[in-house]
């Protein structure tokens, strides 16, 4: 067994605490702390942290299979961890002294939002920081925050983007997080009022798009990986795995569920049932391969110290719109197969229906952006947005 393999062992073996939780951290709105505690003793917040401050040091792929396997036990609690994995990978990029705050605490949990919902003040030696920000999903989890914030040149203008690690002390969080779906991640907003953030707490959001990193540490393949393919191409993991649990528990029940007002006493002999069985998991499966595909790529360019050229960044946003849109239309397909009893509230498959469909809009994820992106790199046409 390989060191690869392990890891996901590791998230399976958690899979039934995970399902035993999901309706407690709905209902809570949060992830109970039990859980919590046993992804931190698996170590399955630390995957993206590199060795020398005491991480897993995995690579995309070996990511991207983790979090699908979390998903397959909760959307909600696979969220989090994705989350909280990308912000800790991005908190390895900022410079030396920043990390060793940061990871001097073996518990360290750093979530964020890249949104300019900010001001920040230049001062000696640094910047105060004011601001609130929405959408922190693990924020109760969280021991440091990520946070966007505009600078200003002397004449007002804009001269950067930039993302500030701020403590938690240094932050309120605000509940506001009542939602359709993703209940449990406390997705709710950070509000920073004039704090201050040392210069070596912060990091060129412009620069590292372009894979200029702050960090003097690059022997881990992550500290190596395209910024934005990257951090979006995760937010598809989730999603991929929530699929899959989908299908299985419409498998699990085919045998002896019958096809109300017709002959069949079992789903299972229902040619129109297999049909859409077939392609429910053939879109699944594509959205496995799509978010695969993007990561063998990132891993590739980063392992030969290369940064992906824009027209391979836009194309894993592609893919990571591709494996969202599938998954997102595979479960649409299980619910009709299923037949009405998927809505009941006591039915896990309208609770995964709601997680995968609330994450399934997150702006780096959204589809029908993604795919522009992507088709205005292939037209050699003017960009929407800097975020490729």
């Amino acid at each position: 067994m390989n060191a690869r393999d392990d890891h996901v062992e590791r998230m399976e073996a958690l899979l039934p605490l995970l399902r035993e939780h999901a309706s407690a951290a709905e209902a809570q709105r949060r992830i109970p702390q039990e859980v919590v505690t046993a992804l931190e003793q698996a170590d399955l917040f630390r995957l993206a942290i590199p060795a020398e401050r005491g991480g897993e040091a995995v690579e995309a792929r070996t990511l991207i299979n983790v979090l699908a396997k979390a998903g397959e036990g909760d959307g909600a609690t696979a969220w989090v961890l994705t989350l909280v994995n990308i912000f800790n990978w991005m908190a390895s990029l900022f410079s030396t002294q920043a990390q060793e705050e940061v990871f001097a605490d073996p518990s360290a949990r750093v979530v964020g939002v890249l949104a300019p919902t900010s001001t920040a003040i230049r001062t000696d030696g640094g910047w105060r920081l004011t601001g609130r920000w929405g959408y922190n999903s693990g924020s109760w989890q969280a021991t440091w925050a990520i946070l966007e914030a505009p600078l200003k040149d002397s004449e007002g203008n804009t001269s950067d983007h930039v993302a500030m690690l701020v403590p938690r002390d240094d932050y309120s969080i605000e509940d506001t997080w009542y939602a359709a779906g993703m209940r449990g991640t406390a997705s709710n907003a950070v509000v920073v009022e004039d704090a201050f953030v040392p210069d070596h707490r912060v990091l060129s959001l412009t620069k590292a798009v372009e894979g200029a990193y702050a960090t003097d540490a690059t022997h881990a393949i992550l500290s190596r990986a395209a910024f934005v393919p990257l951090a979006s191409l995760v937010l598809a993991a989730p999603l991929i795995g929530i699929g899959r649990a989908a299908l299985q528990y419409v498998l699990d029940h085919a045998g002896h569920k019958p096809v109300s007002l017709t002959f069949y006493d079992r789903q299972s002999d229902s040619t129109g049932f297999q049909l859409l069985i077939a392609e429910a998991a053939n879109r699944i499966d594509t959205a496995y391969l799509h978010a695969t595909r993007a990561a063998a790529d990132i891993d590739d360019y980063a392992s030969r110290g290369e940064y992906p050229p824009m027209l391979l960044r836009a194309r894993v946003r592609s893919d990571t719109g591709v494996a969202v849109q599938n998954v997102l239309a595979a479960l649409h397909v299980l619910l009709d197969a299923h037949g009405a009893a998927a809505f009941a509230e006591s039915c896990p498959l309208q609770r995964m229906w709601r997680d995968a469909n609330t994450a399934g809009r997150h702006a780096v994820a959204v589809p029908h952006v993604n795919f522009e992106v992507y088709g205005r790199e292939l037209l050699g046409v003017p960009q929407i947005t800097p975020l490729i």
